[in-house]
C-alpha cells in the first residue's frame, strides 16, 4: 500500500511539473513573439540593408550556442529575449521587400495566417492527444543536416552559373515540412515530460515558428507571381 501511495504521489508530482513546464514555455513563447514583433517593426522603420537579415541568421547560431551553455543560469532569460529580438530585427528587411510588391500586404498576412494555423493546429493536436513523437528525433536531425548542406549548395551553385530558382522553391517546401515535424516533436517532448528547461523549449518552438513563417512567405510570394 505504501508503494502504491508513493508511486501515486510521484505521478501527481510529475503531472504538476509537466503542467508548470507547459505554462512557463507558452507564456515565455508569447512574450518573446511580442518582443520579436516589436524589434521587427523597429527594423522596418529603420529599413536597413538585406545583409542585416543574413547577419541575424548567422548571429542566431552564436546566440543559440551561448543560450544552451547558460540555460540553467540567471542569464538565460535575458539571453532568450536577445536571441528572439535579434531574429525579429533581422526580419525587417525581408518584410519590407515583400511589402514593396503590389500585393505585398496580402502575401505577408497570408504567410502569417498559415504559420499561425499550422503551429496552433499541430500544437493543439499534441496537447489534446498527448501522443509521443519522440521517435521522430533521428529523422528530424538527419533532415536538418541535409537541409544545411542544401543551403550551402544554394549559395555555392550560382557561382558556377547553375540556375537554382526551382531549387529554392523545393528548399522552402522542405523546410516547412521539417519545421512542422519539429513542432510535433518539441510539443510532444514538453507534454510528455522529456524537456525540463522551459527556456530551451521556448527557443526550439520559436525557431520552428520563425522558419515556418520565413519559408511560407517565400512560397506564398512565388505562387502569387511575385
Amino acid at each position: 500500500m505504501e508503494n502504491v501511495q508513493h508511486t501515486a504521489h510521484r505521478s501527481d508530482l510529475a503531472v504538476l511539473q509537466t503542467n508548470k513546464m507547459i505554462r512557463n514555455t507558452y507564456t515565455l513563447l508569447g512574450m518573446t513573439m511580442v518582443f520579436s514583433a516589436i524589434t521587427a517593426g523597429i527594423s522596418m522603420a529603420l529599413n536597413p540593408s538585406f545583409f542585416v537579415y543574413l547577419g541575424s541568421i548567422i548571429g542566431s547560431f552564436v546566440m543559440l550556442f551561448i543560450l544552451h551553455k547558460k540555460q540553467n543560469t540567471a542569464a538565460a532569460l535575458p539571453l532568450i529575449f536577445a536571441f528572439t529580438g535579434m531574429l525579429g530585427f533581422g526580419l525587417g528587411p525581408l518584410l519590407n521587400h515583400y511589402l514593396a510588391m503590389s500585393n505585398g500586404g496580402q502575401v505577408v498576412m497570408t504567410a502569417l495566417g498559415m504559420t499561425a494555423f499550422t503551429f496552433l493546429g499541430l500544437s493543439a493536436y499534441v496537447l489534446t492527444s498527448k501522443k509521443d513523437f519522440s521517435f521522430m528525433g533521428g529523422f528530424l536531425a538527419a533532415g536538418a543536416i541535409v537541409l544545411l548542406i542544401a543551403m550551402v549548395a544554394l549559395f555555392v551553385l550560382p557561382m558556377f552559373g547553375v540556375q537554382i530558382a526551382g531549387l529554392h522553391l523545393a528548399f522552402s517546401a522542405a523546410v516547412v515540412l521539417l519545421m512542422a515535424g519539429f513542432v510535433l516533436y518539441d510539443t510532444s517532448n514538453i507534454v510528455n515530460g522529456h524537456y525540463t528547461n522551459y527556456i530551451m523549449a521556448t527557443a526550439s518552438l520559436y525557431l520552428s515558428i520563425y522558419n515556418l513563417f520565413v519559408h511560407l512567405l517565400h512560397l506564398v510570394g512565388v505562387f502569387s507571381n511575385d
